[in-house]
Order: C-alpha cells, then structure tokens, then sequence
C-alpha cells in the first residue's frame, strides 16, 4: 500500500505521475530524451542500462517494466534482460555495452566511483563521449526514479 493517497490501480510511477502532473512533465520529458530520443545507444542497450540500475536498486516495478520494453526492442527476449541483471559479463551483449555497465553499476553506487580506467575502458570498446555520458544520466536518473517509485511505496504488479 503506497504512503500516501494515489489512484487506486495504477502501478509505480504512473501513480506518482497521476498524483503530481506538473512534477510528471519534467521527469517524462527526461525520460524520453534518454529512452526514446535518436541516439548511438540503441534503444534496447538503453533500456538494458536501465533494467540493469534498477535491478541493482531491488526497485521491483522499474527493472520489470523496463525489462519487458528492452526485451520488446530485441524480439521478444526477456532472457537476456534476465542474463543481464544477473551477470552482464556472460550475457549476450557487446563488450561496449559491458563496459558502460560497468559505468552505470558504478554510478548506482555514488557518481565518485566512477574511475578514468573504467570510461578509458568503454571509450576503447568504442562508446563515445555521448554515449558515456547517457550512460552516466541514465543510471542517475534511474537511482532517482527507483526512489520515487519505492520511497512512495507505490504498487507494483
């Protein structure tokens, strides 16, 4: 039961949004930017980054609600989204995208763990600046949305 009084039924963040509109806009515009917008990172690795911070979080609602979007972006295979919350290094996926979870874990723990070995790392499996820094936003934005969800006690399916 969440901690205050929200629409009965909308699970997670859509509650929240429901709740307060004019705070909603600013964290859907950010979200589409990092999501949804054109960029290098393809959807489905920004929803893996994503996936991957939330479920670093224990944020139940968000690795699963965007477990099932990356997985919608690579043909239905929710398990490498599974793969990848439990051991990104075996999963299926490209050194690149290894290395900027390394970033994104390392962000989830406080921005200052984040080392120039570990960007040194990704830019060498080839991440540009652009997508280092997504990499660094998303996770951020990530630990902020995973603690409006669950600091709110919000309901998850």
């Amino acid at each position: 039961m969440a901690h205050i009084d929200l629409v009965e039924g909308l699970p997670g963040i859509r509650a929240l949004f429901q709740f307060r509109p004019e705070t909603a806009e600013p964290l859907c515009l950010l979200a589409d930017v990092l999501l949804h917008q054109p960029s290098s990172l393809s959807p489905a690795e920004r929803e893996l980054i994503a996936t991957y911070v939330s479920s670093l979080n224990d944020c139940f609602y968000c690795q699963t609600a965007h477990a099932a979007i990356a997985a919608e972006h690579l043909d239905g295979d929710l398990d490498l989204t599974i793969e990848v919350r439990r051991d990104f290094a075996r999963a299926a996926i490209s050194d690149k995208l290894k290395a900027l979870l390394v970033v994104a874990g390392k962000v989830q723990q406080g921005g200052k763990e984040v080392t120039a070995q570990d960007v040194d790392s990704a830019r060498r499996l080839g991440a540009s600046d652009q997508e280092i820094h997504d990499t660094v936003l998303i996770a951020a934005a990530f630990c902020m949305y995973n603690r409006y969800v669950d600091g709110l006690g919000t309901w998850a399916p």
